[in-house]
């Protein structure tokens, strides 16, 4: 499906963006992996290797411009151009509210969830504009669609990741570029499985309010990123595809 084309996946060292990298790459693309943990990195590129794929590590942090930069550089000197670009790095925190929450908590959520998201799209969209077309996968969130658990930052975040999206959809359609984001819901994910391990009580509220009772595998979203990344979604741009177990249909 994605034979030939480069990918940046942002948040690959664990998780959603690990599990993507193994896919978009058993789909032929090769992987251009950022994430800060480098030893992660190393060794999901050695995984992807030895399964006949190629991958490039690259080490950043989404929330600072000069490291995106870099690493969109570093795809297109290695590969030759980026194509594909699954924005997935994120933070949140929950049980805060809203007036106990300081300054520090908020600025961080929202550099890492807006302004690293901002910072790839200002450096991916030229990257393929000069490929000469494009697609963008954004991971939002059930929180960037209706209120959650999650603390006021993520859920203003996550919003803003969805308007960031459309914004990006209206603006870039006509020059080849489609945008697009998933309403992820509660994924068992790195930071999820430790939260439950240590208060076992929230597996039971995360998925309470889900149609299929039960949480998302990470491969069951990077399938999502898959789809809404390659050829089969020529046609669509500018969505919040929810991948959810039914969350916000009820």
């Amino acid at each position: 499906m994605l034979s030939g084309r480069v990918a940046m996946i942002t948040g690959a060292s664990s998780g959603i963006g690990a599990a993507a990298a193994r896919l978009f790459a058993h789909e032929g693309a090769a992987v251009v992996l950022m994430a800060r943990r480098e030893d992660r990195l190393e060794q999901l590129a050695a995984d992807v290797a030895s399964n006949g794929g190629r991958a490039l590590v690259a080490p950043g942090d989404v929330a600072c411009a000069e490291d995106v930069r870099r690493v969109v550089d570093a795809a297109e000197k290695t590969f030759g151009q980026l194509d594909l670009a699954f924005n997935n790095a994120g933070w949140g925190t929950s049980g805060t509210a809203l007036h106990e929450t300081d300054d520090a908590e908020f600025g961080y959520v929202m550099a890492v969830n807006v302004g690293g998201l901002w910072n790839c799209l200002r450096h991916q969209i030229p990257a393929m504009l000069r490929a000469g077309a494009g697609s963008v996968v954004n991971t939002a969130s059930v929180a960037g669609v209706v209120a959650t658990v999650a603390g006021a930052p993520y859920i203003a975040a996550k919003h803003a990741v969805v308007g960031l999206t459309k914004a990006a959809a209206a603006e870039y359609g006509e020059r080849g570029v489609r945008v697009n984001s998933l309403i992820v819901g509660c994924t068992r994910t790195e930071l999820i499985e430790g939260a439950v391990s240590e208060h076992p009580h929230l597996e039971k509220a995360f998925v309470a309010r889900q149609i299929q009772k039960r949480m998302a595998d990470p491969d069951e979203v990077a399938h999502a990123a898959l789809w809404l990344a390659g050829p089969h979604a020529s046609f669509v741009t500018g969505t919040a595809m929810a991948v959810d177990g039914g969350r916000t249909a009820v």
